[in-house]
C-alpha cells in the first residue's frame, strides 16, 4: 500500500509539473499585437433611435476619424451618413418625428462646437460659424424644437436658446449675465436649474422661475450639488448632494412650497438619476469602487426592472425611445471594449449592434483589472486599478508604470482602455492610481489635494510605485510614470521633484506651467474659473509664488530621466507652448527627450492615424528606456513607418 501511495504521489507530482509547464507555456504564447491592431478596436457609440425605432444612429471612428452611420435596430451592417476626412463628426440624434439628423463638429479639437443638420438635401450649419461655441441641451417634449447653449452674445457665458425645427429660427430663453451654469429646464419651461461653482467640489444650486424671474437657492450649506431631473409632472426637482455626508445622495425638491426630502442614499456616489420621457421609468447610476452600477425602476410601482446581464459586464449608459418601449445600452468591462445593444423592455430581448474588438485580437489575451489598495506615506489608504500582464510571473518579472488620470479631480475607472491593454499586452504592468484628490471615494478624500498639488498627491504616486516594487512579478528597478493632462503634470512633477523615483516619464499634454494655464483658461469656462482658482490657487495673487514652485517648467534642471512628451497643437486647455518649453528645458540637461506633436489634434487624440503614431512611439520609448537593451524589444515596423509629428 505504501509503494502504491508513493507511486500515486509520484504520478501526481509528474502530472502537477506537467500542468505547471503547460501553464508557463500557455503564458509565453500570449500573442503580442501591433498598435495598429489595438487602434483598430472600433470606438462606436449609439446616438438614439429613429422615430419608428427601426434604425439607430451611431457615431464611429471606423473610417479613421469619427463619422455618423445608421444600423438596423435588430443589428446588421453600418450605413455611412457622413464621410469627413478632416474634422470629426459626432452624432446627436434623429429628429423626433422624421429622419433628419442633428450632429456637431469642432475645428480639429479646438472645442468650439457647431451644430449641424443633415437631411435629404445635404448638410446645413445651424449655429454661428466663427468663434461661437454651441452645445445641444435636449429636445422639447413635443419634439417641435430643441435647446442649446451658446456664447454668441458674450464669449464668457453660455446663454440658453430654443430653436424651432420648422424654420430653424432661434430665440433666447435665458441670458446668462450672472455667470451661472445652465443645469436643466422643466418640460413646461417654467423652471430652470442653475449652478454656481464655489470650488471644484462645492456648488450652489438655484431654481429660476422664468415667469417671475425669482431665483431660489436650494442648498443650505456648502456642499456638492448636482441637478438630475425635473419630474414629468413638473412639480418636483431631483438633485444629488453630499451635504453633511461623504457621498452624494438623491434629494427631491418641491417646486411649489420649497420643501425637501431625501429619496435614496447609498455607500457610494449616486452619479445620475433621470426619468424616461413620459415618466414610466426612473434610472439611477452609482459609482461603486470605480465601477458603474445601473438600477431602473417603474415609477408607478417602485418595482425594479430587470436588464440583461451580458457576460458580467457593466451597463455604462442607457437611453430610451420616446415611447419608452426600448432602450439603447452601452455595455463593457475592463477587458472588453464598450459595445452598443438594443433592449426591448416588453419582450426582454437584446440585440448586439456592434462588435468593436478587432477580430485579429484574441479576447483571451486581454487583461481583467482588479481593484487594489495600498498605504501612502502618511498611512492613508489609496485605491488603484491594477493590470497584470498574462506573461508575468515571479520567474518572468516585468517592468511597470504608474498611470495617473486627468483632472484635477478625475478617477481611473474599471473600464476598457485600448492604450492600457496595448502596453500590458507588451509586458508592462499598469497601476492606475487614484491618488488623494480623486473623485469617487468621498468628499474628504476629494478635497485632500486642494492647493497641495505636486506634494501629497505626488507622494501617493510614489507610494504606488513602492507597492508595485513589492509585487513578485514586478522588476522593482524598472518602474515609470505616465499620464495625460493633470496626469501629465504628475509625470513632470515626479521627474522634477522626485527625480530618482521613476526610471522614465510619459507626459501626454500635461500642464507644466500652472501660472500660464490658469491665466489662459478658455473664455467659456469663466463660471468655473473661480472654483478652479479655489482649488489650485489664483495666479494673480500671492498664490503665484506657490504655483511657480509647483510648476515643473521652472525646475527642469532637476530632470535626469528619459522623457517623451505628446501634444496636440489645437489644445485649448493645455497650450502647445507648455510642451514646447518643457522639452527644450529638459533637453538642456542632456537627457533623452522625444516630442510627438500633432497639428490637427486638441486635448486628446481622436484621429486613428495619430493614435497609432502616438502610442506606438510611447511603446518604443518604453522598450528602449525602461525595458532596456537586455530585454526583448518589440519590432513594430508599421509604427516606425508612420511619421506625422514634428520633433524638436
Amino acid at each position: 500500500m505504501k509503494k502504491l501511495a508513493l507511486f500515486s504521489l509520484s504520478l501526481l507530482l509528474m502530472y502537477s509539473c506537467k500542468q505547471e509547464k503547460e501553464a508557463v507555456a500557455q503564458v509565453i504564447k500570449i500573442e503580442k499585437y501591433a498598435i495598429e491592431q489595438f487602434m483598430d478596436n472600433e470606438n462606436a457609440r449609439s446616438n438614439g433611435f429613429s422615430p419608428d425605432k427601426s434604425t439607430v444612429l451611431m457615431t464611429s471612428n471606423r473610417s479613421g476619424i469619427y463619422n455618423m452611420y445608421t444600423i438596423p435596430a435588430s443589428g446588421g451592417e453600418f450605413t455611412p451618413i457622413t464621410a469627413s476626412d478632416s474634422s470629426s463628426v459626432f452624432g446627436i440624434s434623429y429628429f423626433p418625428e422624421d429622419d433628419r439628423i442633428l450632429f456637431r463638429m469642432d475645428g480639429n479639437g479646438d472645442e468650439i462646437y457647431k451644430i449641424f443638420v443633415k437631411d435629404s438635401s445635404g448638410i446645413k450649419r445651424l449655429t454661428p460659424e466663427k468663434n461661437v461655441r454651441a452645445l445641444f441641451r435636449g429636445w422639447a417634449k413635443d419634439g417641435k424644437s430643441f435647446f442649446y447653449g451658446s456664447n454668441e452674445r458674450d464669449s464668457k457665458f453660455m446663454d440658453h436658446y430654443e430653436m424651432n425645427i420648422a424654420d430653424f429660427s432661434s430665440k433666447v430663453i435665458y441670458e446668462n449675465k450672472d455667470g451661472l451654469d445652465f443645469a436643466g429646464m422643466s418640460d413646461d419651461r417654467k423652471y430652470i436649474a442653475l449652478l454656481k461653482p464655489i470650488n471644484t467640489n462645492d456648488v450652489d444650486l438655484y431654481i429660476l422661475n422664468t415667469a417671475t424671474k425669482e431665483k431660489t437657492k436650494i442648498n443650505d450649506n456648502l456642499s456638492s450639488n448636482s441637478p438630475e431631473d425635473f419630474s414629468p409632472d413638473g412639480k418636483s426637482f431631483y438633485y444629488t448632494t453630499d451635504d453633511n455626508a461623504e457621498f452624494s445622495y438623491l434629494m427631491k425638491y418641491n417646486l411649489e412650497d420649497g420643501t425637501k426630502e431625501k429619496v435614496i442614499e447609498k455607500d457610494w456616489d449616486i452619479t445620475s438619476y433621470y426619468f424616461t420621457r413620459n415618466g414610466k421609468y426612473q434610472v439611477m447610476f452609482t459609482n461603486e469602487d470605480a465601477k458603474t452600477v445601473m438600477v431602473v425602476k417603474e415609477t408607478a410601482t417602485g418595482n425594479k426592472v430587470e436588464f440583461p446581464a451580458i457576460n458580467n459586464q457593466q451597463i455604462l449608459s442607457a437611453s430610451f425611445s420616446r415611447d419608452e418601449s426600448m432602450a439603447l445600452l452601452r455595455v463593457g468591462g475592463s477587458n472588453t471594449p464598450t459595445n452598443s445593444y438594443t433592449y426591448d423592455l416588453e419582450t426582454k430581448e437584446h440585440k448586439k449592434l456592434t462588435n468593436v474588438l478587432n477580430k485579429e485580437i484574441n479576447p483571451d489575451h486581454l487583461v481583467t483589472s482588479e481593484v487594489v489598495r495600498f498605504k501612502s506615506f502618511d498611512g492613508l489608504e489609496i485605491p488603484a486599478i491594477y493590470y497584470k500582464p498574462k506573461q508575468a510571473s515571479a520567474a518572468n518579472k516585468v517592468p511597470a508604470l504608474v498611470w495617473v488620470h486627468g483632472g484635477p479631480g478625475g478617477q481611473s475607472r474599471q473600464g476598457f482602455s485600448s492604450i492600457i491593454q496595448y502596453l500590458v499586452n507588451h509586458g508592462y504592468a499598469i497601476l492606475a492610481v487614484n491618488n488623494r484628490g480623486s473623485s469617487g471615494y468621498g468628499k474628504t478624500f476629494y478635497k485632500m489635494d486642494d492647493q497641495n498639488h505636486g506634494d501629497k498627491d505626488l507622494k501617493d504616486c510614489v507610494a504606488g510605485k513602492d507597492w508595485l516594487a513589492t509585487q513578485e512579478i514586478i522588476d522593482a528597478d524598472k518602474i515609470g510614470i505616465i499620464g495625460g493632462s493633470y496626469g501629465g503634470y504628475m509625470t513632470m512633477a515626479a521627474l522634477t521633484y522626485t527625480p530618482e523615483e521613476f526610471k522614465v516619464g510619459v507626459n501626454i499634454f500635461g500642464v507644466t506651467n500652472w501660472l500660464r494655464t490658469l491665466k489662459s483658461i478658455p473664455p467659456w469656462w469663466e463660471s468655473f474659473k473661480e472654483a478652479l482658482y479655489t482649488e489650485m490657487g489664483d495666479p494673480n495673487t500671492a498664490d503665484s509664488v506657490r504655483l511657480r514652485k509647483i510648476s515643473p517648467l521652472f525646475h527642469t534642471e532637476k530632470v535626469t530621466k528619459p522623457l517623451i512628451v505628446l501634444q496636440g497643437a489645437k489644445d485649448p486647455r493645455v497650450l502647445k507652448v507648455e510642451s514646447d518649453e518643457i522639452v527644450e528645458g529638459v533637453k538642456k540637461n542632456g537627457v533623452p527627450v522625444e516630442y510627438v506633436l500633432f497639428e490637427d489634434e486638441g486635448h486628446g487624440f481622436v484621429k486613428k492615424e495619430n493614435q497609432i503614431e502616438a502610442y506606438g512611439r510611447v511603446l518604443k520609448f518604453l522598450d528602449k528606456h525602461l525595458k532596456g537593451k537586455g530585454d526583448e524589444v518589440i519590432n513594430d515596423s508599421k509604427t516606425e513607418s508612420t511619421k506625422i509629428d514634428k520633433e524638436s
